[in-house]
């Protein structure tokens, strides 16, 4: 009885935290209507927001709790979000412990005209570099699955972000604060980059720039971590 109260109160508090960043997803424009979704981990559940309820609507008691491997564990109401699929797939390849799925405005344009976004500026190294879009393919499909999962790991290195075409983009992260974080990020780098070409053509960091940026801050994260231990 214990395990399930603990079982329970982990989905509640995860779903409490899907339906306030889900509110963000619109107060800070990464998202309209019921567009978008957002999932983390839960033990060793998957929460998702559910499809077509309002954000401003949604509660923890809306939000579904998933295995790994899809299936229901508690259902919410309405149905799981249709985009289940690259969800769970991102968990099953990469270290996601949260995703966050966004149709920002600037990416989808990006999605629309580039086949990644460069690298305007250093802070696209949180990404794991330049972001590649990844061809359309119709929403809720494994296709889709497939590509998204291909983009974040398949390339020179793994990526924690993609842009999907003619649709939105998917950021991943270690809590969900994080995930939304570079969600954020990602769309201030498109806005950035259009408006640099609207005053010619930007110059864009090397792979050598972007490899010592992540070697700087890496560095920088030892030393504090370290100096913690002297306190």
């Amino acid at each position: 009885m214990d395990a399930e109260r603990q079982a329970s109160d982990r989905w509640h508090e995860a779903g409490a935290e899907i339906a306030r960043y889900g509110r963000r997803l619109i107060s800070d424009g990464l998202a309209y209507g019921t567009a978008g979704n957002l999932s983390c981990q839960a033990g060793d559940e998957i929460v998702i927001s559910p499809t077509s309820v309002p954000y401003e609507a949604v509660t923890p008691a809306d939000v579904w709790v998933l295995s790994r491997d899809g299936q229901v564990v508690r259902a919410g109401t309405k149905a799981p979000s249709s985009e289940s699929p690259f969800h769970l797939a991102i968990y099953a390849a990469t270290g996601a412990a949260a995703v966050v799925h966004t149709h920002s405005a600037e990416v989808v344009a990006v999605s629309a005209t580039l086949e990644y976004l460069p690298a305007i500026h250093y802070s696209i190294a949180q990404l794991g570099g330049p972001v590649p879009v990844v061809s359309y393919r119709r929403f809720g499909s494994d296709s889709l699955a497939d590509g998204i999962t291909a983009a974040l790991c398949g390339l020179d290195r793994p990526r924690s972000a993609a842009i999907v075409q003619n649709h939105g983009a998917v950021t991943y992260g270690a809590t969900l604060a994080e995930a939304f974080e570079k969600a954020l990020l990602l769309e201030w780098l498109a806005r950035t980059y259009r408006l640099a070409r609207q005053y010619g053509e930007p110059r864009i960091l090397t792979t050598a720039e972007l490899d010592e940026v992540t070697t700087e801050a890496r560095r920088r994260r030892y030393a504090l971590a370290h100096e913690g231990d002297r306190t």
